[in-house]
């Protein structure tokens, strides 16, 4: 569910570009923030190849409609500079929200899936629903908010995500001592459903799948947890053919720890963003 590998295919692009001596790219901010030795120069290059790889990229400070470059404020708060928003259509927005209501509405009703079917893998994938919600939430919110209030957004989602990914794994290791079979049918089936919606959450952001990094990280989200739930599936399966429970648990803590991964890389990012719009 999160957007790691977004950040890192920028940052190795832009790291390609000669003159570029540090960059970074915030998972919960969507900003990057680079060192380079001739920005007149090499800005020009980077740019090319971050939307060869299909990203949108905005300069902060500076507004399309004018062409003009603004300042940072005396105390370096870039929080009043707001992005340019002419992407933000009303098909994007549309398209945002039907993601947002596929993730979080499966993600309960997959909940209650895991509970039915005593399953631990769809507990863990159903968090993974409503993480993509929160995330797909977010982005909709928060399009025109400054870096400070995104990233305190982003922290504060960053913690809950990980709290309910703790949750996953404690509850999983207390099925590691108390023996029990999920219902294999009911466990494979709720995946099925659960590969279906995130299948149409990709098709709904196909159209706008090289838009800017939330989009972009979004409509990876969806194709890659549609692989996702096919582990799932293969667990129910094994489950099945072999009559026990561990299947079930090792997929179970495969999806809580990237969850946990992607909820401590958001809050890392978060506080980063924070300390460098409190400059």
């Amino acid at each position: 569910m999160d957007c790691s590998s977004c950040a890192a295919k920028i940052e190795g692009a832009a790291r390609k570009v000669e003159g570029v001596q540090d960059v970074k790219v915030s998972i919960a901010s969507q900003v990057m923030t680079l060192e380079v030795d001739d920005p007149s120069r090499r800005l020009p290059v980077l740019e090319t190849a971050v939307t060869d790889l299909g990203y949108q990229l905005d300069r902060i400070g500076v507004r399309k409609d004018s062409g003009s470059e603004h300042d940072h404020d005396e105390d370096g708060d870039d929080d009043d500079h707001i992005p340019d928003l002419s992407h933000v259509t009303p098909a994007y927005k549309r398209a945002l929200w039907i993601v947002v209501l596929l993730n979080v509405g499966y993600g309960i009703v997959e909940i209650a899936g895991s509970f039915i079917a005593g399953s631990q893998a769809l507990q863990a994938d159903s968090l993974d629903f409503l993480g993509d919600g929160l995330i797909s939430f977010l982005g909709l919110i928060a399009v025109g908010w400054g870096l400070a209030a995104r990233a305190k957004a982003a922290l504060l989602q960053g913690i809950f995500l990980g709290l309910l990914g703790l949750g996953v794994v404690a509850s999983t290791v207390y099925r590691v001592f108390i023996e029990h079979q999920p219902e294999s049918l009911l466990m494979g089936g709720f995946a099925l459903v659960a590969f279906v919606v995130n299948v149409l959450a990709a098709v709904v952001l196909i159209p706008h799948r090289k838009g800017d990094a939330n989009m972009r990280a979004v409509w990876l989200f969806s194709r890659n947890d549609a692989i996702g739930n096919l582990a799932v599936v293969a667990a129910a399966g094994a489950v099945w053919w072999t009559g026990s429970q561990w299947p079930d648990l090792i997929v179970a803590f495969a999806v809580a720890g990237l969850f946990l991964q992607s909820a401590w890389s958001i809050i890392r990012d978060a506080r980063s963003d924070l300390r460098q719009a409190g400059r």
